[in-house]
Formats: C-alpha cells, sequence, structure tokens
C-alpha cells in the first residue's frame, strides 16, 4: 500500500472515532509501528492530526490523551526502553543517592545496575521489590497507591520525597513537548516527578521518541530542568533546550559524561 493511501485511511479512521492508538491503526493497515508512526508524524506536520503518545487524535479536538497501564505501555517500544534504559543504569556511581520514578522504562533499569553501593528511593512499589531483591538499600515514600501505575502518588509522597537530597533522579513522561515541556495525564504524578526533580544534583526524564511533540495535561517540569535520554532525536531544536543523550536501538553504548543538571 503507498503512503498516500495509508495516510488517507488513517485521517479517515482518526476523523470518524476522534481517536485512533497506534495498535488500532497497525491492524487496519496491515503496516508495522515504525512505518504507521512516520505516516502520523506526516499527518501531523500537515496539520492534519494531532500526534500524542500511543496514537492520534482529530486536529478539531481541543485536548485528549489517553493514558494505558503498565501492562500496555510494557509493550510499547521496547527495544527503545531497553536502550535508553541500559544507558541510564550505566550512570549510577557508588555513592549515588537514586530517585527511580515508577514507569515501564525507569523500571528496565533495574537489572543493569552496576553491583554498587548506591542507595536507591522509589516511587513504583513494584520497582522497589525488586531493587530489593537485587541487594540494594531501598526507600519507599508514603502516599496513594495508584494502581494502573503501579505508583505511590499524591501530596503526601510529593512530601516525602521533599526531605531527600538526591544525587540522580530518572523520570518517566508522558509528553516532551517545546511549548509545555515534560507533561504527564495525573496531576497526583506530576507533584512526585516535580518534587523528585527539584530535589535532583543531575536530574534524567527518560522518554522515547514516540513522546516528543506530545502534551499531557499537567506539566511536571520545563526542558531546562533534566537532560533528556532517549533512542532518537527527530527535532534539533530541542538540543537548544537541554542535554539530550541518543541511545540508538542496536548500538553499543559508552556511559559518556555524566552532567549536572541544566539551569
Amino acid at each position: 500500500m503507498l503512503a498516500k493511501q495509508r495516510q488517507e485511511i488513517i485521517l479517515e479512521t482518526v476523523n470518524k472515532n476522534r481517536s485512533a492508538t497506534l495498535d488500532e491503526l497497525c491492524g487496519l493497515i496491515g503496516a508495522s509501528e515504525s512505518t504507521v508512526r512516520r505516516d502520523l508524524y506526516e499527518l501531523a506536520a500537515q496539520g492534519r492530526i494531532n500526534k500524542v503518545h500511543g496514537g492520534a487524535t482529530a486536529i478539531n479536538d481541543s485536548f485528549a490523551f489517553v493514558e494505558y497501564d503498565v501492562t500496555e505501555k510494557d509493550k510499547l517500544f521496547t527495544e527503545e526502553k531497553e536502550a535508553i534504559a541500559r544507558y541510564a543504569a550505566s550512570l549510577i556511581e557508588d555513592d549515588d543517592f537514586v530517585f527511580i520514578d515508577a514507569g515501564t522504562t525507569t523500571g528496565r533499569m533495574i537489572p543493569y545496575i552496576p553491583e554498587k553501593k548506591a542507595v536507591f528511593v522509589t516511587n513504583g512499589f513494584m520497582h522497589a521489590r525488586k531493587l530489593a531483591q537485587r541487594g540494594f538499600k531501598v526507600l519507599v515514600p508514603g502516599g496513594e497507591i495508584k494502581y494502573s501505575t503501579e505508583a505511590i502518588v499524591g501530596t503526601e509522597c510529593a512530601l516525602s520525597l521533599g526531605q531527600y537530597n538526591f544525587t540522580k533522579s530518572f523520570i518517566g513522561a508522558n509528553g516532551v513537548s517545546l511549548q509545555a515541556g515534560f507533561t504527564t495525564p495525573d496531576l497526583n504524578e506530576a507533584k512526585v516527578k516535580t518534587e523528585a526533580v527539584k530535589n535532583s544534583r543531575e536530574a534524567y526524564v527518560l522518554a522515547d521518541s514516540s513522546k516528543f511533540d506530545s502534551i499531557a495535561s499537567v506539566t511536571f517540569g520545563r526542558l531546562n530542568d533534566a537532560s533528556i535520554i532517549t533512542d532518537k532525536l527527530n527535532d534539533n531544536r530541542y538540543s537548544d533546550k537541554t542535554y539530550i543523550k541518543e541511545t540508538p536501538v542496536g548500538h553499543e553504548m559508552s556511559s559518556g559524561n555524566v552532567r549536572r543538571k541544566p539551569k
């Protein structure tokens, strides 16, 4: 099927249903995720749809965003997440006091963390179990449990993190935008992410390339609040805002230089 034909089907489907997920469009067209994703980016560049993480919405919708649960998220962009997580884990050193955010990309860091003496705080209750199983010292903040993202969230959790001074934090994001910065759909999760970034000497947002140019409902930080670790950068304008490390899928990665949080 030609690109023009695929894109017309995508446009018709999105306009009819007001939104469509990447998986739905792949099944409808019979094309790979990478092919459909390219079509979505091209249609978005033409101003014909809104590209959001995991799919698209109709252009005349003021705002639409679907948050997937952990099981669904974990199936998306697995190779990209693995490359990002492996590099992020390589930045952890013996004397670090580290915050690891709940999320599927941050969770993939845990098997790659070197056998070191770092201490960890995490609001991901499954992350805490895996870190403890590996023999690390783990602290868990108080707060409300959000089952769909396996996260401890809310004001109490944010206040708990306020007492810590992290050397490094690794944060997940649903959207990364030049206009809105780092975003997430949930205010209670945003409070936690904001507090962790604020109290970190070095903050890193782990975001695969599909998250760029997407906006969720709540901003938890501006682009210059943290460095970004991603698999691929398609828009060099982001490099003007913060330090970005690309970790291409299938490439060996050196640990590189640890950078302090941009000011």
